[in-house]
């Protein structure tokens, strides 16, 4: 049977993923990179699963911990039970998550950097104002401007969309700040 101070603990730990992941999920730059991407892009589906997923582990946390608490001061095996149900539920469900993690551990890093490269490369191409709009948000997000190439500079992209007073000799490469940020 869990004493007091260590659900306290659990319903603590439940809400911080809870609140880890709302941050997240409405965190400036995953937010700007959720709404450029296309529906073709997996970040979306992604930066959606990631938030539903851990708000479901912090309320199972959360439950489990009000369970044994309960199960504590009423001393019912019943509700021990069902706390432990749901501790078991909430590693369960770890378990599958960490081994994603593991096995998909670039993908997020690859599509954030693909919505990148194809808000950049439609601006460089056609002078549309709504993708140059996003791709001056994304810079002013990250604190970058454009993309280094080994050939040289071919476009004044730069020079139309880089947060105002940043050069870009002096400004940070944006795929090298997306692998950053995301490390």
């Amino acid at each position: 049977c869990k004493s007091l101070p260590e659900t306290f603990l659990f319903q603590l730990l439940g809400l911080s993923i809870a609140t880890l992941s709302t941050v997240t999920h409405y965190g400036l730059r995953f937010t700007l990179i959720s709404n450029v991407s296309l529906d073709s892009n997996s970040y979306r589906v992604i930066h959606y699963r990631a938030f539903y997923f851990g708000i479901c582990l912090s309320m199972t946390l959360i439950l489990a911990a009000l369970l044994s608490s309960a199960a504590t001061v009423r001393e019912s095996q019943c509700l021990t039970a069902m706390g432990f149900f749901c501790f078991a539920l909430a590693f369960c469900g770890l378990i599958p998550a960490a081994c994603w993690r593991y096995t998909h551990s670039m993908e997020v890093e690859d599509s954030m950097m693909d919505v990148y490269d194809f808000v950049y490369e439609e601006v460089r191409r056609n002078t549309s104002s709504f993708r140059r709009h996003e791709l001056t948000a994304i810079h002013e997000a990250f604190l970058c401007c454009g993309k280094h190439s080994p050939f040289g500079d071919t476009t004044n992209v730069e020079y139309k969309t880089c947060p105002p007073g940043q050069v870009h000799d002096e400004g940070q490469d944006c795929l090298r700040e997306i692998q950053d940020f995301l490390k």
